[in-house]
């Protein structure tokens, strides 16, 4: 049996420096994105491969400190109550402001549910062979990642089908299976992206059996200072920048 990696005596500063760049980048990006889609028409800009390499880098950086984090939460299925019960706060509040630009089942809708399913699974996910578990879900992420698109296959590379009952209701978007006339602006649903959280879990664990842990003490002030409070400015910053380009909007 793997040994608990739960509440460590030290903290990993980098870890946090890591989830504050994360965050200043997603930052940075919905700023561009207010920019070109809300203030802006036609300009193409979500389109470009930089943003989309953009965009999925920001996702997939959060996902896997997320799962990394996994290791250390004391309340894992509270907290996932509360990203949960933040996530449904911004689909409101994007429903209501700007129904075009909604969001259903968003990002912290996905870690708290990734969490609170991860929860009941950790003594068992505590006998997997840390490198085993990192190589199998990234592989799992990577054959299911089409399924929301309606297919299983390599990234890109569809296998095969799968059946179309499976996304008859918005009810399934959730798992994975979106109707055809389901849309959100931010769209992470349990399949495939829990095996990418499940990859940073495991990840971690390497990088402890490997003692590389301790390059990880390592602090970066301004950084450190974001991610150690990323849900509150993860919740405030898109308020405070549509008021911002409003402004400016106006006085223009």
């Amino acid at each position: 049996m793997q040994k608990s990696l739960s509440a460590p005596s030290v903290r990993y500063h980098l870890i946090d420096a890591l989830r504050g760049f994360a965050l200043v980048n997603m930052v940075l990006f919905h700023l561009m994105y207010d920019i070109f889609n809300i203030f802006s028409a036609g300009t193409g800009w979500n389109s470009e491969p930089l943003t989309i390499i953009w965009e999925r880098f920001i996702c997939c950086s959060f996902i896997i400190l997320s799962g990394v984090s996994f290791n250390f939460s004391h309340h894992p299925f509270r907290r996932g109550i509360i990203l949960n019960a933040c996530g449904f706060l911004i689909t409101i509040v994007t429903v209501l402001a700007i129904p075009s630009q909604a969001v259903w089942f968003g990002i912290l809708n996905f870690l708290g549910c990734a969490m609170m399913l991860a929860y009941p699974l950790k003594a068992y996910l505590e006998n997997i062979t840390p490198a085993v578990g990192a190589i199998l879900s990234l592989l799992l992420f990577a054959f299911l990642y089409g399924v929301p698109d309606g297919y299983v296959g390599f990234f890109g590379i569809e296998f095969f089908r799968l059946p179309e009952f499976l996304y008859g209701a918005k009810a399934f978007a959730f798992i994975g299976f979106p109707s055809g006339d389901f849309h959100s602006t931010d769209y992470f649903p349990i399949i495939p992206w829990i095996f990418l959280f499940l990859s940073g879990y495991f990840a971690w664990r390497v990088i402890k059996n490997c003692n590389a842990d301790r390059f990880f003490k390592r602090k970066i002030p301004f950084f450190d200072f974001i991610g150690r409070h990323t849900l509150i400015i993860y919740l405030l910053h898109q308020p405070i920048i549509m008021g911002i380009l409003e402004i400016i909007s106006i006085l223009s």
